[in-house]
């Protein structure tokens, strides 16, 4: 097959463009409301955007996390599928193919994983080996439990044995390790929505304070000394807000 056909099929919509949006919009949000808030200047803009590039930065890889873990509980599904369609009989191609309908029904035919089973059953169209395209969604989307899987699959398929029971077993060791994975990162969302209710909650006393007493805060803009104190009081909350986000991740990525 030539390589141009190949790249063809392997774009996968997991890393398109699009996903930087949300991230670029909420930067730029957070840079005028903090202009406005810790200024009340246009110009303050110039001073937050290495601030503005270092939160953009933590937006995309939270949103790249986010999409990683969105593929990897759909992936735990079609590999159950695949598991359920071996028992039947099917051979593991057809089972990959048979469980397009089943991740179609789960999560509609808009999501990550329905595209990718797509381009997997265009590249069988086009000859390209069932290990070849399980192991490129493993590199594309960095998922450590797509990377098993794919591992096992080529060993099994070149090994020989029994190659549906082996994928069976495989199957159901990733799907319990996902569901164990999955109640831990139920428990830190409950801590991240706590963070960020502590990180709203200044902005909100400062914007009750500024709206039942206009004029309370009068005297820390347009002149140097305000700008130093809103300057002194930005620099203590971004430090309080890298400190918890490294602690977040920290966590995140122990389990």
């Amino acid at each position: 097959m030539k390589e141009s056909s190949k790249r063809r099929v392997f774009r996968a919509p997991f890393h398109d463009k699009v996903h930087i949006i949300k991230p670029l919009l909420q930067t730029t949000v957070m840079i005028l409301f903090f202009s406005w808030f810790f200024y009340r200047s246009v110009f303050a803009v110039i001073v937050l955007i290495l601030p503005g590039i270092w939160y953009f930065k933590g937006c995309v890889r939270r949103q790249r996390n986010r999409n990683q873990w969105e593929l990897t509980i759909q992936f735990k599904e079609c590999i159950l599928a695949v598991a359920n369609s071996l028992r039947a009989g099917y051979a593991v191609e057809n089972a990959f193919l048979e469980s397009r309908e089943d991740i179609r029904m789960l999560y509609g035919e808009r999501s990550v994983m329905y595209c990718e089973l797509e381009l997997i059953r265009r590249g069988m169209i086009l000859n390209i080996t069932l290990e070849d395209l399980v192991e490129d969604l493993a590199g594309r989307s960095g998922c450590d439990e797509i990377r098993q899987f794919s591992a096992v699959l080529s060993v099994a398929k070149r090994g020989g044995g029994n190659i549906s029971q082996i994928i069976r077993n495989t199957a159901t060791l990733i799907s319990d390790k996902v569901d164990t994975t999955q109640e831990m990162m139920t428990l830190l969302r409950g801590r991240q929505m706590e963070q960020t209710v502590m990180e709203i909650i200044p902005f909100v006393i400062a914007l009750y304070i500024g709206s039942t007493y206009p004029g309370y805060f009068a005297p820390l803009y347009h002149n140097m000394s305000g700008y130093i104190v809103m300057t002194v009081c930005l620099v203590i909350y971004i430090g309080a807000y890298m400190t918890g986000e490294k602690i977040m991740d920290r966590i995140a990525d122990n389990l």
